[in-house]
């Protein structure tokens, strides 16, 4: 038998991620922390253990993974590895193959549907949506010895920065996820000793960045990142705790309902400031439903209004009833305004109240979906001044939150306790019929 040295020795960090035993571990942070070699060695290794093993290597598009790992598989291990380029596989002698497998569009997904593998590797997976993040999640399965594992490698930025910072950095579960199955390793280019002795320029590049760019590709900064599209929200600055919340002199509703998610904020004014004191964010709800949870849940504050999407008020085919009907029929549910929807002028206000050495905008600990979505939030790719809409999760407490600040008009602040229309409207009320017909 033919025996083959395998050179290379692992820097700490990559030591620390060929030891990892959880079920999902993420490996990165900085650009240069020598990411791809340890997902490569990993892979090499589980195959050379594992007879008969079937590993899936991952990235966006077929091209990236040529260039980025097959030539460097080949040049390491071609001695006793065969690639098949029609198959666009790996076989090994014992039996095991990495499958290179991409997925650029959501016809690419579907080759995926039903397959197994016992070892599936990600490749920046911030470039992936969590919907396929998920179909990935589903084919990690089989029957035999070699333990079900998904590694992944990423840098803060792109569509699915938010899944991977919640799952990893911030450690943030819903129902059926095991905290016990997900591990980060941060890596920084300094961590990268061969990189730095063969390239010492390297770093010095990653210092003349824009200032978002260096802070998350040199330090591997999560919470500020290329694309963001409030970078000027800072947690420090603009989330407050439950108990420093001061008396509010009134409140509102604002909601953003789709049967996907239910994203409403419940909103206190005092003053010239605004604070977002709680959030319901719950998916699978109809518009009765939504309505019922609502009252239920927020029935102890005197709300003057709540403030939706205009689409409420366009008739359902099913019941040939408006959603602003639906909701407005269940006992409890404030009277229903339309939202001022533009988007660009919209955002302007959010960002004026987020804005200056202190900011009108207050949002509460206990509203953990709106202040990730703040961090998580995209610029359109082709307009700047507009939230991209994906990742979709993200977008609907931020939406919901610009229908509430686009109902503060001036005269507002002005308004009779005992009217809720009072001010909001100017000299006009709204007409009785679309509210409470």
């Amino acid at each position: 038998m033919k025996t083959v040295r395998i050179r290379g020795k692992p820097n700490p960090k990559q030591a620390e991620f060929f030891a990892s035993g959880a079920k999902f571990t993420a490996y990165g942070g900085a650009r240069g922390g020598g990411k791809s070699w340890a997902l490569r060695r990993k892979l090499v290794a589980i195959c050379l253990r594992y007879a008969g093993a079937t590993c899936l290597l991952v990235r966006r598009s077929y091209a990236e993974l040529k260039s980025n790992h097959l030539t460097a598989f080949l040049a390491e291990y071609g001695s006793f590895l065969e690639y098949r380029e029609a198959e666009k596989t790996l076989f090994f002698p014992n039996g095991s193959r990495i499958v290179f497998g991409f997925c650029a569009s959501d016809r690419d997904m579907l080759r995926y549907q039903g397959q197994e593998y016992d070892v599936i590797a990600i490749d920046e997976a911030t470039q992936l949506s969590e919907e396929r993040f998920q179909v990935f999640k589903a084919c990690l399965r089989g029957v035999n010895p070699c333990p079900k594992r998904m590694y992944l490698t990423c840098n803060p930025g792109g569509i699915g920065h938010a899944w991977v910072k919640r799952l990893f950095v911030d450690r943030e579960y819903r129902e059926g996820e095991n905290p016990e199955d997900y591990c980060f390793i941060r890596a920084l280019v300094g961590d990268n000793t061969y990189l730095l002795a063969r390239d010492p320029e390297y770093k010095k590049q990653l210092e003349g960045l824009p200032t978002k760019l260096r802070e998350a590709w040199l330090f591997g900064r999560w919470d500020v990142f290329e694309g963001q599209f409030f970078p000027e929200f800072d947690e420090r600055r603009h989330v407050c705790e439950v108990a420093e919340l001061p008396r509010m002199n009134r409140y509102f509703l604002a909601l953003d309902y789709g049967f996907d998610m239910l994203a409403a904020l419940l909103v206190g004014v005092r003053g010239e400031d605004v604070y977002v004191l709680r959030e319901i964010c719950v998916p699978g709800l109809t518009l009765g439903e939504a309505a019922s949870r609502l009252v239920k849940e927020l029935s102890p504050y005197r709300m003057m209004y709540a403030v939706a999407s205009p689409d409420l008020w366009n008739r359902r085919q099913d019941s040939g009833k408006s959603g602003v009907e639906i909701m407005q029929s269940v006992p409890g549910m404030p009277p229903m305004v339309a939202a001022d929807d533009r988007r660009v002028p919209g955002w302007r206000v959010v960002r004026e109240y987020l804005a200056g050495e202190h900011p009108r905008l207050h949002i509460s600990r206990a509203c953990p979906t709106l202040i990730h979505s703040m961090s998580a939030l995209l610029c359109d790719r082709t307009r700047a001044e507009d939230a991209a809409s994906e990742p979709h999760a993200v977008t609907h407490a931020p939406e919901a939150l610009r229908y509430a600040l686009m109902s503060r008009l001036p005269a507002f602040a002005d308004t009779n306790p005992s009217d809720p229309f009072s001010g909001f409207f100017g000299k006009e009320k709204p007409k009785r019929s679309f509210l409470f017909d």
